[in-house]
């Protein structure tokens, strides 16, 4: 049973599973990059591990910005409302799809 689940999952992964790994990797990021900039005190020549970690933070805070903003518009959706001149039928149809 539970890997029946298991292999469910795989095989179809939540709809939202694009923005999660955003925001996932974005946090990830952020925790990497402030490890490298507050606690690792090692001396490396011709590299600065808190200018790294400076970055890596950066990076990860517009990761972030930019996935918390892409969120709401994610989707999209067409309606449209046709009647058909032939037998006087109205059918509405309906689209959605992925934006960004």
């Amino acid at each position: 049973m539970l890997a029946a689940a298991l292999r469910f999952r795989v095989l179809h992964p939540p709809k939202d599973w694009r923005i999660t790994l955003r925001i996932g990797t974005s946090i990830v990021l952020i925790a990497l990059g402030a490890i490298l900039a507050f606690a690792v005190n090692a001396d490396v020549p011709y590299v600065s591990l808190d200018m790294i970690g400076y970055i890596l933070m950066g990076a990860g805070a517009i990761g972030l910005i930019w996935s918390l903003l892409t969120m709401n518009r994610s989707r999209v959706t067409e309606s449209r409302t046709v009647q058909d001149p032939g037998t006087g039928a109205t059918v509405h149809r309906s689209e959605t799809r992925d934006g960004l």
